[in-house]
């Protein structure tokens, strides 16, 4: 059974297209927001966020927080990840018991190398919490190009017994239409793992673009880059299978093929020779990979877990590092094994650089 009224947070692009793929499933939508201006716009049917796209009837936006939660059947959560806490903090007393919580920011917690559920589960802890993540620039969804994602949360005994009851399924059926199609799963952690790095190796191949290297070279840093998430996801108990999904395989292929992507935009930007503060004409852009790659990189040092495409990403970012002679290290590290299983590490014979 569908729920009926979806709360949408964060009236950004995503967080509107969300509202309009909702709306389109036949949902009642609150869409909140906290730039007024930016909330007029869209009661006119139309947002500075997705240009040209006529928004349909029905979104009713709101700047009113508590009265967005407390009538919500399922409430999704599309702001930066670094405020997730703050606001599951703030709607921790107008939550209903029950409803539960979706999360579409994309990231690892700064400091304390936690996923973003369980940064939620922390400050809501009978909240159910899941994620929709997936292959999904904002505007082409809202428009109506066919597009594609998977929901996650944990199943329960009873969610097994049943699974078109849970709520990831019940969360699919809401928002599925002729042009949205989702994918259910019970692998939280490996959509999650998916979801926060590919935003780093996007970086990555924005960086070698941007830089003049051609196809080959991106087409080695995507598929290496799918195995540090699926490395990392293992590491937390995740499921490698699901990073070659569509929350990873399929979000990591297209955030990394096009300048659509904030996080490829500025790895090219940063390639051609600019400097970080001319990016985006000095407008201050939050990056999610940017701020990932801190997170991920911690993270990934306290598992003992190797991440040398996301490491070199954050030696240029974070460490001040030369972004050719960082990635030629990487290209003359040990030669390694593909699969994992096959133990083998040698010297490479042009030298020794990040492992591999």
């Amino acid at each position: 059974m569908p729920f009926a009224r979806v709360t949408v947070l964060g009236a950004g692009s995503w967080g509107t297209a969300l509202a309009v793929l909702a709306r389109r499933a036949g949902r009642e939508v609150c869409l909140w927001g906290r730039d007024r201006a930016v909330l007029h716009q869209i009661a006119q049917g139309e947002t500075p966020y997705l240009p040209g796209l006529a928004l349909p009837e029905g979104i009713q936006p709101s700047d009113d927080l508590t009265a967005a939660v407390s009538g919500a059947d399922v409430v999704l959560l599309v702001t930066p990840s670094r405020t997730v806490r703050q606001i599951c903090e703030q709607i921790a007393p107008h939550l209903r018991a029950g409803v539960p919580l979706v999360l579409c920011a994309k990231g690892i917690e700064a400091g304390s190398g936690l996923l973003m559920s369980e940064v939620a589960a922390q400050v809501l802890p009978e909240t159910p919490v899941g994620a929709l993540s997936g292959p999904t620039f904002a505007l082409e969804a809202a428009q109506g190009d066919y597009t594609a994602a998977t929901v996650a949360f944990p199943f329960s005994y009873a969610d097994r017994l049943h699974p078109e009851a849970s709520p990831a399924a019940r969360l699919a059926v809401s928002f599925g239409s002729g042009s949205f199609r989702p994918y259910v799963s019970d692998d939280l952690i490996g959509v999650e793992v998916g979801g926060a790095v590919k935003n780093v190796i996007a970086i990555a191949c924005g960086m070698m673009t941007g830089a003049g290297y051609a196809e080959n070279t991106r087409a080695a840093l995507i598929v290496r880059g799918m195995d540090e998430m699926k490395t990392l996801a293992q590491a937390l108990g995740g499921r490698r299978e699901t990073v070659t999904g569509l929350s990873g395989a399929g979000d990591l292929t297209l955030t990394c093929s096009s300048t659509t992507s904030r996080n490829m935009a500025l790895g090219v930007q940063l390639g051609q020779g600019r400097r970080r503060s001319d990016c985006f004409d000095g407008k201050p852009v939050v990056v999610e990979g940017e701020v990932n790659a801190v997170s991920v990189i911690d993270l990934a040092h306290r598992l003992g877990v190797k991440m040398p495409i996301c490491a070199a990403v954050h030696k240029i970012l974070h460490e001040g590092g030369d972004l050719r002679e960082t990635f030629a290290q990487f290209w003359s590290s040990p030669i390694q094994a593909e699969p994992n299983s096959l133990d083998l590490e040698i010297a490479h014979p042009t030298g020794a650089g990040l492992a591999g």
